[in-house]
């Protein structure tokens, strides 16, 4: 197989940007995630990569959910916020307002206009992610007009 080729195919994929999140009693962490795709209608499930070596996949392990906060097309810059590590001050999370999440938990960026919480029932550690099959158990709606943002619409790159 031809790397390039390999890497310019997989990078086809459409993935959009998201931000994951997870508590564990008083820690929390959060992380900038693509690899993320809904898995089923009935029940609702997604499965999200988690890339295996950071934080969030050991929290999602540890407490067994996560949330997904959705960005809007123009949220790049909260996106970013979470490409390090989580600093978390009070009711902020890498600067950006957060509340729990009411089934999980899990931190809810407030500014999103779309949020899910997961409980996982699957985890699938090969590699250098953790793949965590997951039911959708919450969901809210903060702005249905949003467009949410795609990855490659940031000029960035995540895959191959």
């Amino acid at each position: 197989m031809d790397p390039q080729d390999k890497k310019v195919a997989l990078r086809a994929i459409n993935y959009g940007l998201y931000v994951l999140t997870s508590r564990d009693g008083d820690e929390i962490a959060a992380a900038g995630t693509n690899w993320l795709s809904q898995a089923s209608f009935d029940p609702p499930l997604v499965m999200a990569g988690v890339k295996a070596d950071g934080g969030a996949a050991a929290m999602i392990v540890r407490s067994g959910s996560f949330a997904v906060n959705v960005l809007g097309a123009d949220q790049l810059d909260i996106g970013k916020a979470f490409f390090r590590s989580t600093e978390v001050d009070g009711h902020l999370v890498n600067g950006h307002a957060f509340e729990d999440g009411p089934e999980t938990g899990s931190p809810l960026i407030v500014a999103t206009p779309y949020w899910f919480e997961c409980r996982v029932t699957d985890t699938v550690a090969r590699g250098d992610h953790t793949v965590f099959v997951a039911e959708v158990v919450g969901a809210g709606v903060r702005d249905g007009s949003a467009t949410p943002l795609l990855l490659r619409d940031t000029g960035m790159n995540y895959g191959g």
